[in-house]
């Protein structure tokens, strides 16, 4: 279970109103500067007839949309594993998407319905993808879930090996454009940049000489 918990002090009559203002699936409301968007028919696309991966395991949060890039290969693992710690086996995916909707308002910070939301975040025990994105390059990835520890492990797993295979990658870039014909053992970033340095010292001790 999370254990983070929100408590709801409403009266039943305000949590009635408040469920059946949620239902008007088109129809957003707006209350200071907290507001619910405008549910569209994609919304119910998305809900029962999922088109792709994204779709499919929507209801966990951030995902990866472009299924040919290397993130999307890199986090599918994750997302699956999340997918089978968060989904009770009894219950069918889009009934979790359908409350990611019309309870959370298809956000991590929004809620459309307490109610519902509240559901979701039980069947689900707070399980979720909160957001991915690099850094300070295009292999520095960096993973943010709501999870157990295992998972939170498989995610700093997955960063550590993204960031380690892009490195040696960059690192043979520069080592192949000193001498096109040197041999290349993978594995290690250390003996990469050692390889390099001592090329890139040769290089200059024959444009002194």
């Amino acid at each position: 279970m999370s254990k983070f918990k929100i408590k709801d002090d409403r009266t039943f009559g305000e949590k009635a109103k408040s469920f059946g203002q949620s239902m008007l699936f088109w129809r957003g409301r707006k209350k200071g500067m907290i507001h619910t968007r405008n549910l569209e028919w994609g919304d119910l696309r998305y809900i029962f007839f999922p088109k792709n991966f994204a779709d499919k395991y929507g209801y966990l949060g951030t995902s990866v949309w472009n299924e040919d890039s290397r993130y999307f290969k890199a986090l599918y693992p994750l997302v699956l594993a999340l997918d089978y710690e968060a989904k009770p086996k009894w219950c069918p995916r889009w009934v979790l998407r359908f409350l990611d909707v019309f309870g959370a308002d298809k956000s991590i910070v929004r809620v459309r319905n307490w109610a519902l939301y509240n559901l979701f975040r039980k069947l689900t025990k707070g399980i979720a993808f909160v957001d991915w994105k690099t850094k300070w390059c295009d292999y520095d990835l960096r993973i943010s879930i709501h999870a157990p520890e295992h998972l939170q492990e498989l995610a700093s797993a997955i960063e550590d090996r993204f960031y380690s295979t892009g490195k040696q990658e960059e690192l043979v870039k520069q080592i192949k454009a000193i001498d096109p014909n040197a041999s290349i053992i993978w594995g290690s970033i250390e003996r990469l940049q050692k390889q390099l340095e001592e090329l890139e010292n040769k290089q200059t001790n024959e444009t002194e000489n």
